[in-house]
Formats: structure tokens, C-alpha cells, sequence
């Protein structure tokens, strides 16, 4: 059983136990879930784990947590007045993704936590990883270290793998930042990079027709609102193009993706509500480091595998976490 299965299992139980306690604090807090894409709800691949997470610790919506989103679904004229609505009505920001994070850290009047937001010290979110500075604490990206891990599997997946795609949104700096990163680790090991940036919807029929027309050996997608948003179209393409594709993310593996390695999301995100549950408690977020993914996830799916004539090694299935299909 995997353990948000466990989770799920067990949630019926936790909440009602918590929910007595929530009645009787008398306090209400006040978290703003805040994104530039798409509406954070409550079965969202970001929020529902931090909103659980929350109800764990004795954070329950309709008894003591009060949750206000702001989604500004691509639209970033409109960053900077959803953050300060946030500010003005919420004891925390959950800034998920660069663009938020910049936006709440300019209004500067609340403590933020941020995630998926690239490096926060080459960003200019923070100052340093122990001592961040301007409010914001969060979860840091190791896009260095997951580059060549992450090229290293996709070649144990495609021997001779020698040109490799990718595709980013080349608006986000923290997504530039990770791509860079990818891009040089890239060359190390000999692989041809053909770089892909997307701006915004258009721009991916543009990607797609360059991969058609000089197909890679390979395609990693760099995840953020963007390419989250658009992954669908990815993963289609890719099966109809059987284009092997490394992902960031394991929940776009079982919607049909080749394979993924990156943080484990469930316990990066646990460890964003940790921070949360400080702040609301009054700790400072000057007292609170960034901190550093340390559990990582491989999932391959077997089933794409098949479907566009890749045979997996046993080697690479018996690394994997999660193997579908």
C-alpha cells in the first residue's frame, strides 16, 4: 500500500479527532494558497496534500483554518494585487511557484512559504539558504543534483540516446535557472540539447512541430504551471511520436508519461505544512531555513513502455519506487 493510500485510509479517523480539538481553541487562522496557474482546489495535486497535511496537525477547514486562493490562471497582471489581497487577509502565504513567490515577497507583510519555485537564492528570493531574508522560507530546488541523475536514467532507458529535447517556460527565471542547469549537465555527458521554450499556449504546437520535424532521441519536461498545465498534450505527443520523455513529477507517469525522478512529492509537501504549522505558532520566518528535498522518486510506467516499443532494462525497473503497468 502506498502511502497516500494509507493516508486516505486512515484521513476519516484523523480529522474527526482533530476536528474536537479545532473547536475548541477559539483561534482561526488564515492560510493563502496563491499560484499563477490554474485554481488551487481542494483535489489539486499541490493543495490536497497541504490541506490534509494541515487537517493533520489541527488545521481543519470550517473549524479553525480559513483558506483564501488566488489563481491567476496566466494572467500576470494580476500577481501583484492578488498577493497583497492575500497579505491583507491570511497569517501565511503558500506561494507555489516562482511567479507568486516574487509577487508575495515584494508585498512583504506576512511570513511565505514557497515551493516549485527553482533555485530561491540564484532567483533572488533569498538571500542565502540558512538565513533567506524578506519573509520567505520554503523548500530550495536541487536541480543540480537531480540534472544528471535524471539524463542518466533516460539513457539507461534509450541506449544510445544522443539528442535530447527540452522543453520549459522560458518566462519563469526559476525554470530557466533549472533548464540551464539540465542544458550544461547535458553537454557533459555528450548529449546534444535542442532547447524548447514555451511562452505561453501557442507556443506549444510550435515545440511539437520542431520535435517532428528533427525528432530527438529523448524529451525532458521542465515542470511548472505552464508545462503542468499542458501535460496532457505532452504525454499524447510523446505517445504518438513514441518519444521517450523524462518527467519531474511521478503523477504525470500514471497518467501516461514514460518515467519520472524527482522529490517525493507527498513528503516535500509534508514538509511545507511543517513550516506553515511553525508560523502560524508565531516562530519568525528569519528562524527558519530553507530547507532541501531529501527523499527522491522514481516511477516508470511499463505500460507507455510498451506502447511505444521501448523494452526497459531490468536493471532500471528494480531502482524504481513505482512501476505501472
Amino acid at each position: 500500500m502506498r502511502r497516500r493510500e494509507f493516508l486516505a485510509a486512515i484521513g476519516g479517523a484523523t480529522l474527526s479527532s482533530f476536528g474536537t480539538q479545532a473547536q475548541n481553541t477559539g483561534r482561526r487562522y488564515r492560510v493563502g494558497l496563491f499560484t499563477a496557474g490554474l485554481p488551487l482546489t481542494d483535489d489539486n495535486w499541490q493543495a490536497a496534500p497541504i490541506l490534509h497535511g494541515l487537517a493533520g496537525r489541527g488545521y481543519v477547514q470550517g473549524q479553525n483554518l480559513v483558506i483564501e486562493r488566488r489563481a491567476t490562471e496566466d494572467h500576470p497582471e494580476v500577481l501583484s494585487r492578488f498577493a497583497a489581497e492575500l497579505a491583507d487577509k491570511v497569517d501565511v502565504i503558500v506561494a507555489l511557484g516562482f511567479p507568486a513567490a516574487a509577487a508575495a515577497k515584494a508585498v512583504g507583510r506576512v511570513p511565505i512559504v514557497v515551493f516549485g519555485t527553482g533555485d530561491p537564492v540564484g532567483t533572488g528570493l533569498a538571500v542565502s539558504l540558512a538565513r533567506p531574508g524578506g519573509k520567505v522560507t520554503g523548500i530550495s530546488d536541487v536541480a543540480a543534483e537531480l540534472a544528471p541523475k535524471r539524463l542518466s536514467l533516460l539513457q539507461e532507458a534509450v541506449p544510445g540516446l544522443r539528442r535530447i529535447a527540452m522543453l520549459w517556460n522560458v518566462r519563469d527565471p526559476g525554470m530557466n535557472l533549472r533548464y540551464d542547469v539540465s542544458a550544461a549537465r547535458a553537454a557533459e555527458l555528450g548529449i546534444v540539447v535542442t532547447p524548447l521554450p514555451v511562452r505561453g499556449l501557442d507556443d506549444f504546437g510550435q515545440a511539437m512541430a520542431a520535435m517532428t520535424e528533427q525528432p530527438p532521441d529523448g524529451l525532458f519536461m521542465v515542470a511548472d504551471g505552464l508545462t503542468g498545465r499542458n501535460r496532457k498534450r505532452i504525454v499524447d505527443f510523446a505517445a504518438t511520436k513514441r518519444l521517450p520523455t523524462m518527467y519531474e513529477y511521478d503523477f504525470i507517469v500514471r497518467e501516461g508519461g514514460l518515467m519520472s525522478y524527482g522529490p517525493d512529492i507527498e513528503e516535500t509537501l509534508d514538509r511545507v505544512v511543517a513550516l506553515i504549522d511553525k508560523l502560524l505558532k508565531g516562530v519568525s520566518p528569519e528562524d527558519l531555513p530553507f530547507e532541501q528535498p531529501t527523499h527522491f522518486h522514481l516511477a516508470v510506467n511499463q505500460g507507455t513502455a510498451a506502447k511505444i516499443g521501448l523494452e526497459l532494462s531490468f536493471s532500471l525497473l528494480v531502482q524504481a519506487d513505482e512501476v505501472i503497468g
